[in-house]
């Protein structure tokens, strides 16, 4: 599809800020799931947890947690 817009500049500015504010965001919720790796590979050296990440797993529909050799990693499917 081909358009085009016209909107305010002060839109096009709240809208420039947004995108910058969205791409902090996204990287806040990366290194955030990057901790919770980090605290869930610890976890699973100490407790049986493989089961409750199954359940997570079948439950959550924007990341799923994988466990390769006692390192835990969260793909988030929402983020690209």
């Amino acid at each position: 599809m081909i358009g085009s817009v016209t909107i305010s500049l002060e839109d096009f500015e709240t809208l420039k800020g947004l995108a910058k504010s969205t791409e902090k965001d996204k990287e806040l919720l990366k290194q955030t799931a990057k901790e919770i790796e980090v605290f869930l590979s610890y976890l699973t050296t100490r407790l049986p947890i493989d089961e409750h990440i199954e359940e997570f797993n079948k439950h959550s529909s924007t990341c799923s947690i994988i466990v390769v050799d006692g390192k835990v990693k969260i793909d988030l499917k929402t983020i690209s």
